[in-house]
Parts: structure tokens; sequence; C-alpha cells
């Protein structure tokens, strides 16, 4: 192999070994102050609020639980205000939806199905609760429009089961919940072909370590135990 196409092979080979975690949206705005208020409303954390130069203003927030913040203000970008679609993932829609109403948010319903078209939507929560499955939008005060997905179970290879972690012990008191209800079905299955002495001393040994397998198979979408 030539020097030359060694060198122009060696990127590949290193493809996918850099992190890039993202960091920043920056979403275009025509109130500055105005925005920060709103997002202030919905609970999101103000992060900065500089001015360094003329002409440039840096405004920061960051939503709850999330490891990418959302920057606006002036001189940041050229795209039109309104512009910018986004998407926010959280644990429970129900409870998410509910938390903004009582901010005084105007949100959407929640419907199931297609997030797009607008016409493939049903109204409500998914019925099987599946995770993707259940939606809501919010709009800031220029039209930005954030659509909020509840996510319980990833697809597979979304996240590194070696990195599985939770953002908040709201969204990891969840995941218990839905470990406890699963392993239920665990225990009624069990049941049928464990004595129930034995069965009892089984689940009161190792229920931790199969809560543990549940919660990280789910979030890294890997086959669940049974």
């Amino acid at each position: 192999m030539s020097t030359t196409e060694a060198q122009t092979a060696s990127p590949d080979a290193r493809a996918g070994k850099v992190d890039m975690k993202l960091e920043i949206h920056v979403i275009p705005v025509s109130d500055v102050d105005r925005s920060k208020q709103f997002y202030e409303r919905l609970g999101w954390r103000l992060d900065d609020d500089v001015a360094p130069l003329d002409g440039l203003r840096i405004v920061q927030f960051t939503p709850p639980g999330s490891g990418t913040s959302i920057t606006f203000g002036h001189g940041l970008t050229a795209a039109a205000p309104g512009s910018a679609l986004a998407g926010l993932v959280v644990s429970d829609i129900e409870a998410a939806h509910g938390e903004l109403v009582g901010r005084g948010i105007d949100v959407s319903d929640v419907w199931h199905g297609p997030p797009f078209p607008p016409e493939a939507r049903q109204p409500g929560v998914d019925p099987e609760r599946t995770s993707y499955g259940s939606f809501f939008s919010v709009n800031d005060p220029d039209g930005n429009v954030w659509l909020v997905q509840e996510v319980t179970t990833r697809l597979p290879g979304r996240v590194d089961a070696a990195g599985t972690a939770f953002a908040s012990t709201t969204d990891l008191e969840r995941a218990l919940r839905r470990a406890e209800a699963a392993h239920g079905e665990h225990e009624k299955r069990m049941g049928h072909r464990i004595k129930a002495g034995l069965a009892e001393r089984v689940r009161n040994a190792d229920w931790p370590a199969w809560y543990a397998a549940y919660i990280v198979a789910e979030q890294a979408g890997t086959d669940l135990p049974a």
C-alpha cells in the first residue's frame, strides 16, 4: 500500500473510536428576553446569559436530565425564528404532559402512532404503551417545535449497555417500577415450574440481580430476562 493509500485508509480505521457528544443545539428566536422567560417557565436550568461582544448575546438552558443544552440570543444564527424542530425524550409521557400543563404551558394533546404526517396521529397514549409510541408537542413563542416522545425500552444498538446510566432519580424510579411489574410476571411463570417453597427462596435471593439485568437490558435494547 502506498503512503497516499495508507493516509486515505487510516481515518476509516479509526471511525467510531472518538466520542462525539452532542452538546449544544442553537435555536433561532426573535425576542431573547421573551424566550428566556418561556424556557424558565418550562423548568429548564438557566446556565448562562452573557454578552461578551457588541451584537452578541448568548443564553443557554438545559432541559432536566439532559446532556445537551440549547442556546439562543443575538448574533448566533441567520436561521428564521421559529424554524427549529427538535425532540425530547421522557420516560412517562402522561407525567411530563401533566407537569407542563401545571406550569401553564400550552401543549398539544397526547397522541400515538407516527409523529409525521400529522394526519397519521391517533388521539391518546399508545394503548400498549409501546416504547417510542406516544407523543405530544410544545411550541415556544416563536413557533420552534419541541416534539416530546415516550421512550422506555431502547431499540438495539442505540445505547451502550456498558455505559447504561439514568439522568435523574425519577427516571431510575420509573425503571424500577417497570422492572417490578415485569418481575411479577416472571414470578407467575416460575410458579408453574417450581414448588412454592423453593420459588419463595429464589425470589428473595436474586430479585435485585434480576431487576438490574432487566433495567440494563431495557435501556440498551437487548433481550429482556425471561
